[in-house]
C-alpha cells in the first residue's frame, strides 16, 4: 500500500502543491530486458547531521517495503535496487522504518544492515484463512465475546448503538478531521508526539487523500446516540484493509470501545470480501483480540559513509532509543510541561 503508485503520487502531488523545495524524490527501478521487475520509491532528506535516503512519504507511511514482480526472486531484486541506490545517489545512510518480517525488502537487506530499535509487532487478522466471518469470530475467546455482548447491551440501554461504513467523500473528510483532532489532543494530554503528528502538514496531507482516484479510503464509525464512540479510517489495497488512524471516546473505556469497534470493522471487511485487516503497530490488547498473527516490524539502517556509520551508532542505535525510553518513563504531567516549553508541531526529520 505505502509503495503503491497511488500513495507515491499522493505524496508527490502534496509536496509539489505546497511548494516544498526540500522534497527530493528518487524512484529506483530494476528491469529485466524491457520489463520492470522492481521499484524502490525513496526521497533524500538533508539534516544538520547527514543526508538520509528514506521511503517516499516516510513521515506519514506505516510500512517500508520494495515492489518486486511476483515471478521474480525478491532477495535478488531488492539487492539490485539497494546496490543501485547506494551507487547512484550520494547519501550517508539508507533508513527504513517499519520493515515487516518476511517482506520483499526484509528478504533483500544486505548483511551490513543495522537494526536501530527493538522489534515491534503489527497484529493482522487474516480473514481468508476461514470459510466465513462466523468461523473467524468463533476463534475469539467465548468470555471475550460474552463481555462484548454485555457491553453492547449496557450501552444500548442508554442510547442507540450503530455502526457505519463511511464511503462518502464529505463524510470521510469530517471523520478524518475528528480522528486527527482526537489523536492530537490525546498526545498532548500524555505529553507525547509522533513522526506524523510532529509535522505541521499531516492533517492537510490526510485531507488531500479524500477523493483521490488512485487511493481507496474506507472509514468506520461506531456511534452511541449522538456521540462517536470509536472511529477509524484506512486504505483498501490488494484485497486488504490497512488501518491508518483511529480514535475513541476514553470516557467510555470501561466498555472497551476499541475492541467492540474492531468486531464491526473485521465483519465489514469480511462482508466486502477482503482477505485481511492489517491493524498496524503498536501491538495492543484490543487488537490482539482480533488478530490471527503478529508480524515483526523493524527499523533498519544501512550506513554508507564513515559519517553515516558514526551517526547510526551514536544517534539511531544508542541515543535516540534511550531518550525515547527516558521520555516514556517520565510522568505524563512533566512530559506535558516539557513539550509545551519546547513546542510541538515542528517538522521532525530522521
Amino acid at each position: 500500500m505505502f509503495q503503491s503508485l497511488g500513495w507515491v503520487r499522493a505524496v508527490w502531488d502534496f509536496e509539489v502543491a505546497r511548494n516544498n523545495a526540500a522534497f527530493s524524490p528518487f524512484i529506483v527501478l530494476a528491469y529485466r530486458g524491457e520489463s520492470l521487475i522492481g521499484a524502490l520509491p525513496m526521497e533524500l532528506v538533508s539534516t544538520g547531521m547527514r543526508r538520509v535516503l528514506v521511503p517516499i512519504g516516510y513521515a506519514f507511511s506505516q510500512i517500508a517495503n520494495a515492489l518486486v514482480a511476483a515471478e521474480e526472486d525478491a532477495e535478488t531484486v531488492v539487492r539490485q535496487l539497494i546496490d543501485a541506490t547506494k551507487s547512484k545517489i550520494a547519501s550517508d545512510t539508507l533508513l527504513f522504518t517499519k520493515v515487516r518480517s518476511g517482506s520483499s525488502l526484509y528478504k533483500g537487506l544486505p548483511a551490513d544492515h543495522v537494526k536501530t530499535a527493538e522489534t515491534l509487532g503489527a497484529p493482522v487478522a487474516e480473514l481468508s484463512d476461514y470459510p466465513d466471518f462466523a468461523a473467524y469470530f468463533r476463534t475469539v475467546r467465548p468470555k471475550t465475546r460474552k463481555n462484548i455482548r454485555n457491553a453492547r447491551n449496557r450501552l444500548e440501554r442508554e442510547a442507540t448503538l450503530s455502526h457505519h461504513v463511511v464511503d462518502d467523500a464529505g463524510q470521510q473528510l469530517a471523520l478524518i478531521e475528528r480522528t486527527l483532532s482526537s489523536r492530537d489532543q490525546r498526545l498532548k494530554e500524555q505529553g507525547l508526539t509522533s513522526r506524523a503528528f510532529g509535522t505541521r502538514h499531516f492533517q492537510d496531507f490526510c485531507a488531500s487523500l479524500v477523493g483521490n482516484p488512485d487511493l481507496s479510503i474506507t472509514g468506520f464509525s461506531l456511534v452511541h446516540g449522538q456521540n462517536f464512540l470509536a472511529e477509524q479510517w484506512g486504505f483498501t489495497h490488494g484485497d486488504r484493509y490497512y488501518a491508518y488512524v483511529a480514535a475513541r471516546d476514553f470516557s467510555q473505556s470501561d466498555e472497551s470501545p476499541g475492541k467492540m469497534h474492531l468486531a464491526e470493522i473485521t465483519q465489514a471487511c469480511a462482508d466486502r470480501g477482503l482477505d485481511a485487516c492489517d491493524l498496524g503497530i503498536p501491538t495492543m490488547p484490543y487488537k490482539l483480540t482480533w488478530a490471527t498473527q503478529v508480524v515483526g516490524v523493524h527499523d533498519i539502517a544501512i550506513p554508507l559513509t564513515a559519517r553515516g556509520k558514526l551517526i547510526v551508532r551514536v544517534w539511531d542505535v544508542w541515543l535516540r532509543p534511550n531518550l525515547k525510553a527516558l521520555v516514556l518513563r517520565t510522568p505524563p504531567a512533566l512530559r506535558v510541561k516539557v513539550m509545551r516549553f519546547f513546542g510541538r508541531n515542528k517538522d521532525q526529520k530522521p
